[in-house]
């Protein structure tokens, strides 16, 4: 079944809100997290800038790792995951490896 529009933005809005307690969490001052008009911004102390934001038009959640580059995931309702449209990982995942690779040591969201 398809999100509807209310359903896509409440659910993105969620997780970004999540993500970003979850990232302050988690790198504290290693890394400076903002959310602002729906995109969060995430700029490791070391460099590299992550920018996660919804995208309306195909209902996902985009991702800009410097790690791992340009990433898409859409809402699998059976897994309550934003799942990568080009494989299994979800964002979580993603996020949470590339994060870890840009502060040096493990972050877990």
């Amino acid at each position: 079944m398809a999100l509807d529009d209310r359903r896509f933005q409440t659910l993105a809005d969620d997780t970004l809100d999540q993500v970003m307690a979850a990232v302050e969490e988690a790198c504290g001052d290693k890394a400076e997290v903002e959310l602002n008009a729906g995109i969060l911004t995430i700029q490791p102390g070391a460099g590299g800038q992550f920018v996660l934001n919804k995208h309306g038009p195909t209902k996902q959640l985009w991702l800009s790792s410097p790690g791992s580059g340009a990433w898409h995931f859409a809402w699998d309702e059976g897994a309550e995951a934003w799942r990568s449209t080009r494989g299994p990982e979800t964002l979580v995942d993603v996020l949470g490896r590339d994060l870890s690779q840009a502060i040096g040591e493990e972050v877990a969201l």
